[in-house]
């Protein structure tokens, strides 16, 4: 299993942006095909002093290939059109590899 994390800085407008993310982005996102789960975390506070970040989106994809179709895909060309539009300049994209530890 794989996931794309995106990173976002917080942004100026915190409101319009839970706005767009919630409204527009979130749901584009969910159509991109081969998406397993979506989990979205608002930063809250971080170790030893105040985050300089405000959003952590984790996408899981079965394989590095899923990933990649569904990024190639219209639905994975729209959400990052869409990201751009609304968050370039704000967000760290990321791919890993899951690996679980009993």
């Amino acid at each position: 299993m794989v996931k794309l994390i995106a990173l976002y800085k917080k942004p100026s407008d915190t409101s319009a942006f839970d706005d767009h993310y919630t409204n527009k982005h979130t749901p584009l996102v969910k159509k991109m095909p081969g998406l397993k789960k979506l989990e979205v975390s608002k930063i809250t506070s971080a170790i030893g002093g105040e985050s300089k970040f405000y959003l952590l989106a984790e996408m899981y994809f079965e394989n590095e290939d899923a990933l990649n179709r569904a990024m190639a895909s219209p639905e994975g060309k729209a959400a990052g059109k869409d990201l751009m539009d609304f968050a370039a300049g704000l967000v760290q994209m990321m791919i890993a590899e899951v690996v679980e530890h009993a």
